[in-house]
């Protein structure tokens, strides 16, 4: 990830990349109907139709699990933490099924 730290006078501090832009959001798109995910209840819903389980009830995360396999998919409780290391974590455990995109 190439880019500048911009330090701001009223000391909000960002990332901007290579050609002066600020880092871009991601977003998960399921693949086969190019769609954005935008909530747990959506995602939910997804990874249920793959086989995936929900897993303990923790105060603290959401948790998936696959019988068919040893993966775990834990999830922050709040969407509004759902970041990009969770969104390539269920890319990688559900290949070929969703992607990370640029916002």
């Amino acid at each position: 990830m190439s880019g500048v730290w911009v330090f701001k006078s009223n000391g909000v501090v960002h990332r901007e990349s290579g050609d002066g832009r600020i880092g871009r959001r991601k977003v998960l798109v399921h693949k086969p109907t190019q769609q954005v995910v935008t909530s747990y209840e959506m995602l939910e819903k997804l990874l249920l139709e793959l086989g995936w389980e929900r897993y303990l009830d923790d105060p603290f995360l959401l948790q998936f699990h696959k019988r068919s396999s040893v993966h775990l998919i834990s999830l922050p409780r709040e969407f509004c933490r759902f970041g990009s290391v969770n969104m390539y974590d269920i890319v990688v455990k559900n290949r070929n099924m969703f992607e990370v995109r640029d916002a």
